[in-house]
């Protein structure tokens, strides 16, 4: 009886031992979901479902330490859609966590292996039945372009060839219809970088990439809403993790002019500093820290938490794309004039545009640029970013390069024909105008040669 009593209290010992300690719980709430984070010392099986009436989400965890459990779900911050948490041991010995809901969500749960600071990780996405209109964060309108504000930003465009019936060419004649741009605003996409998480790189005094690169992006989309005619929208405007792959595809969903990523550099070593611009290299980066950098940069959806097979499986046909057409011209273009403003107020990593293979720079059809603005783990620099003088001087010299580069583009827009009027002054019929695509042709200048129309598919 004795030895029998033994090896019950070793098997019980054995089973505690085996039994994932859970070391944090964190929630974070972005626009389209809430995601739940549970920080493992091991790695757990799980099953997720949800039961209505009312609306709750359950998950049971096997082999998770009670009193570990106990002390971070107490003590859990609720977030988003979960008004209510609570939990409970099942007879077979797992952990069963139950979530009230204020809607109805679809939850989608994964686990991620170890990957730098962060151990075992189990993450469930509940996600909005009804999903939002846009993802993208909305912006307030611009203001409208005025008659002359083209011929502000570049030469008048030679008047568009219409083809027409030749009865109704010779009505145009007699009654000059209307031929206007339509008002459609040059739409910057910007990218606050990291987030959620994901803090990215932190400085010396615990100063958060993810923060700081909010922050600019913050005030660089205003100083952009401010300009007549141009319209910025973001990837994301809170503390919540956006896949990659995902913030080129908002981009591309708004039909984005312009991507303009913002980041922290970072390195090992604190002497390093300086500003640098980086745009997609199909070929391969152009130094060991890009290289380096890239590979930093592009782990971040392991580190935010998303699924190994939502990666890029057609990147060598995009970047194929990317070598026949003007975008990655264009992105140079924007590039050099962002470095250089940017180079009155702080000095440059490198006096050049940098290359390497960025994720968030491969939509094929949008010129973009990722900057670096700065080395947070410089701690000068980590001060100076900081700082919401310095935040406001980086969005204002990322803004001049912006305007400088639609000196020379300007993105595809539709021409409305009217119909014949008998007025005096032409008008459009708002029943069914005719739509012609026009291509304006950029200046041409000594470094480039761009096809007329190419930036924009």
């Amino acid at each position: 009886m004795r030895r029998f009593l033994i090896l019950i209290a070793l098997l019980s010992t054995s089973h505690l031992a085996s039994a994932a300690e859970l070391r944090d719980l964190r929630l974070w709430d972005s626009p389209e979901s809430t995601r739940l984070v549970f920080d493992l010392s091991d790695e757990v099986q799980h099953k997720v479902f949800t039961l209505n009436n009312p609306d709750r989400v359950v998950i049971d965890i096997t082999s998770v330490d009670k009193k570990s459990a106990t002390d971070f779900i107490n003590k859990a911050a609720l977030k988003g859609v979960v008004t209510k948490m609570r939990y409970g041991a099942r007879d077979d010995g797992a952990t069963r966590v139950v979530l009230e809901v204020s809607k109805p969500v679809n939850p989608k749960s994964f686990s991620i292996q170890p990957n730098g600071a962060y151990g075992h990780r189990l993450v469930v996405d509940l996600i909005d039945v009804v999903p939002a209109t846009s993802a993208v964060v909305p912006t307030p309108a611009p203001q409208p372009i005025a008659p002359a504000a083209p011929a502000k930003i570049i030469p008048a465009p030679p008047p568009p060839v219409v083809v027409v019936p030749q009865a109704q060419a010779q009505a145009a004649v007699m009654t000059k219809p209307g031929i206007r741009l339509t008002e459609k605003p040059i739409v910057i996409a910007v990218d606050a970088g990291h987030g959620g998480e994901d803090p990215g790189a932190i400085g010396p005094t615990g100063v958060q990439e993810k923060e700081v690169s909010l922050a600019i992006a913050r005030r660089l989309v205003r100083l952009i809403n401010e300009q007549p005619g141009m319209k910025a929208v973001m990837t994301r405007d809170g503390d919540y993790y956006v896949g990659l792959r995902e913030r080129v595809q908002r981009a591309r969903k708004v039909q984005a002019d312009l991507f303009v990523s913002v980041h922290c550099n970072a390195l090992h070593r604190p002497d390093m500093h300086g500003t640098a611009v980086y745009v997609l290299s199909p070929r391969g980066a152009t130094s060991e820290h890009a290289r380096w950098l890239a590979n930093q940069e592009n782990s971040a959806d392991l580190v935010g938490g998303i699924e190994i097979q939502d990666k890029d499986h057609d990147l060598a046909a995009v970047l194929i794309d990317l070598s026949q057409s003007a975008t990655m011209e264009a992105s140079f273009d924007l590039g050099s004039r962002m470095l250089s403003s940017l180079g009155q107020i702080n000095n440059l990593q490198k006096d050049q545009v940098q290359q390497a293979g960025f994720a968030v720079l491969k939509a094929p059809d949008i010129p973009s640029v990722l900057v670096e603005t700065a080395f947070i783990t410089n701690p000068e620099e980590e001060r100076q970013l900081a700082s919401p003088d310095y935040q406001q001087q980086m969005a204002e010299s990322m803004l001049s390069g912006i305007k400088g580069y639609f000196q020379s583009y300007r993105p595809q827009q539709q021409v409305v024909v009217n119909e014949p009027s008998t007025k005096s002054e032409p008008t459009v019929r708002k029943a069914k105008p005719r739509i012609v695509e026009v291509k304006l042709k950029r200046k041409t200048s000594k470094k480039s040669s761009i096809r007329s129309g190419s930036a924009r598919s």
